[in-house]
């Protein structure tokens, strides 16, 4: 291709929700930190190998007895969101956190899939995670 020489009508979206098809027998619930499998089919967070967190489900997807792609569902991709991490503190703040399941951040995982870094930590149980810099 050559550079351009009159305009162009790039078909931009806004990229703050997404659309990514669901891989198969897979249920992902509203809120759930979202990953791709090494197929690319989206599939709940967890600490798994080869797998790449894109963000949090806007809504409910079950493609549990579907095949890859039958159904999609809709991901965020900028924010900060609530989830649960064991023994959380002030001092967590700044840190990056890791995904441990589709509801769970951790300080550090086997796989380390990083989910973001937090903003906030409300209580002792949970830290608010901001994920823009961390999406894929």
């Amino acid at each position: 291709m050559s550079a351009l020489t009159e305009n162009y009508d790039a078909q931009g979206k806004a990229g703050a929700l997404v659309s990514y098809p669901v891989a198969s027998s897979t249920h992902i619930y509203k809120g759930a930190l979202v990953c791709v499998n090494s197929s690319g089919y989206a599939v709940p967070g967890a600490d798994t190998a080869d797998y790449i967190f894109v963000g949090v489900a806007y809504e409910e997807c079950n493609n549990s007895t579907g095949s890859d792609g039958d159904r999609r569902v809709r991901v965020l991709k900028t924010g900060s969101f609530l989830y649960a991490k064991d023994s959380s503190a002030q001092g967590d703040v700044g840190d990056i956190m890791y995904i441990s399941d589709d509801q769970t951040v951790a300080s550090s995982t086997t796989n380390s899939i990083p989910a973001g870094y937090v903003v906030e930590v409300p209580d002792s149980s949970h830290v608010r995670t901001r994920i823009d810099t961390q999406v894929k």
